[in-house]
């Protein structure tokens, strides 16, 4: 087996109050279900969650904030979980409202380097407001900075004792990037094979952006993750 692979309660040991978290996830496709199932237990406070969306009620990151973990969440799609707008609307969620495309590229920049880019995406809305702008070609672009995170939580199908992984269908959203931008990756991984097994040409995020593995309480069934016998 690999190094790499740990217990999924030494996830206590990787993540503090306030850390700034990267979590895959498109609805719930490519969630890190085991991964957030654990956190929710831990007790943790004060998190920002960087992620599409906040799952649903009592699923995926809708774990999370039902057991008041969550301080500030940045993303995209949060009406899928009404608990959430609750929650902001009464005061105890801060959220950041991002394109879709917009936030998919902030977290390209922090794992490259990069400061920031100017879209002209939401140039002329409340979500420009507070943010340089500059014209280009006779066009206004805002200035949207990087986004860096403390940990990734992601969810790859398969992954190789070197930590190389490969993902399953849509699984391939927002993981791949999360897996460049922050000092510690975790992933949950389906199963480990052998070096050699995956394809070269499979491989999507190479193991030196991945710190450890850890493997998934769930089975894929009807095209649904489960913990079997739940």
């Amino acid at each position: 087996m690999t190094d790499k692979l740990i217990n999924k309660n030494d996830l206590s040991k990787l993540i503090n109050d306030g850390d700034t978290l990267l979590v895959g996830g498109f609805g719930l496709s490519g969630t890190p279900f085991t991964l957030i199932d654990v956190l929710a237990t831990l007790g943790k406070k004060n998190l920002t969650v960087v992620s599409n969306n906040l799952g649903e009620k009592d699923k995926g990151l809708g774990i999370l904030l039902h057991k008041g973990c969550l301080k500030k969440a940045i993303g995209s799609y949060f009406t899928s979980n009404r608990d959430a707008v609750y929650e902001w609307s009464k005061g105890n969620l801060e959220i950041e409202l991002v394109p879709q495309g917009t936030l998919a590229e902030r977290i390209r920049c922090g794992g490259a380097g990069i400061a920031g880019f100017y879209t002209k995406t939401a140039a002329g809305t409340k979500l420009a407001e507070g943010k340089e702008e500059r014209e280009f070609d006779g066009e206004t672009h805002v200035f949207e900075r990087a986004i860096k995170g403390d940990v990734s939580l992601i969810k790859a199908w398969k992954a190789d004792t070197l930590g190389n992984l490969i993902y399953d269908h849509t699984g391939r959203n927002f993981n791949p990037v999360m897996a460049t931008a922050s000092k510690i990756v975790i992933a949950e991984v389906d199963e480990i094979v052998e070096v050699g097994e995956l394809s070269p040409y499979e491989i999507t995020t190479p193991h030196v952006y991945v710190d450890y593995l850890v493997l998934s309480d769930y089975k894929k069934i009807g095209g649904k993750y489960v913990v079997p016998g739940s």
